[in-house]
């Protein structure tokens, strides 16, 4: 980010305020910090806000047995962080829709994160949605009036035996169908919506039993706006070509109805 120590990211900087950088790294940012004091207070910003949200949705935690594995050192063959996590941060996440209007925008219009390689869930919900939302005769492979078939074909192929096309009538979404596509090298799933002026959203499910990120955020690309998390081995991407609180609202009713 500057000429001095050009290897320092946004990411790292998000990674930095978030504690998830090994030590040579947090030192590395550490020493860019001190030099640069804009950057630094920016940080500063974001640390005092995640504080925040956890002080305000600290409630919602609920302890489980499997907690003691959010501390067990790393491995390379470990999935993503368990599910108790992803749960807080979703409540914490989704909650600030019906809490506080005054919260929501700033922590909406974060600085949107310039992508780490292992981080490639957005890119490839963005391709799928230009590729396929326009098609007109051809958008999905199997349509909504075999909505049963698509969810066990496409069940088998991502072995999820519970596998459900989310309903998202209440949102005026309708199901267009959906497809298998790739999604890391490995069999993933798009379900296509469409509203009744003619606005489609997709949904895409992969797995990568490999990344160990917990995340939930948001990706934006001109008019495309992705929301993703991470959910054990699965990873979820709604993305479209509608407001950031529609996309939330998507993206709070798909992870309700998902398997766990």
């Amino acid at each position: 980010m500057n000429e001095t120590n050009p290897t320092v990211t946004e990411a790292d900087l998000h990674a930095f305020a978030d504690g998830q950088l090994p030590e040579a790294a947090r030192t590395r940012v550490e020493a860019y910090l001190a030099e640069n004091p804009e950057e630094a207070a920016m940080v500063a910003g974001w640390q005092a806000q995640n504080t925040g949200i956890k002080s305000l949705f600290s409630g919602y935690e609920k302890s489980r047995d499997t907690d003691l594995r959010m501390v067990a050192p790393a491995d390379t063959a470990s999935p993503w962080k368990t599910r108790s996590a992803l749960a807080a941060a979703a409540v914490m996440l989704f909650a600030l829709g019906a809490v506080s209007d005054r919260f929501i925008p700033p922590f909406f219009e974060r600085p949107l994160l310039q992508l780490a390689e292992s981080e490639t869930l957005p890119k490839q919900a963005e391709t799928a949605f230009l590729v396929y939302a326009s098609e007109v005769r051809h958008p999905v492979e199997v349509f909504a009036n075999e909505e049963a078939h698509l969810a066990t074909w496409l069940g088998k192929r991502l072995a999820i035996p519970d596998l459900k096309v989310p309903d998202l009538k209440s949102l005026g979404f309708h199901l267009v169908g959906g497809r298998l596509l790739p999604v890391d090298n490995r069999p993933g799933a798009m379900f296509m919506y469409e509203d009744q002026r003619g606005e489609r959203l997709t949904v895409i499910v992969g797995r990568n039993k490999e990344n160990r990120t917990t995340s939930f955020r948001f990706a934006s690309a001109k008019d495309v706006e992705t929301f993703y998390w991470i959910d054990g081995e699965l990873g979820y991407a709604v993305t479209g070509e509608i407001s950031r609180d529609m996309l939330r609202k998507v993206a709070e009713e798909c992870y309700r109805q998902f398997p766990s």
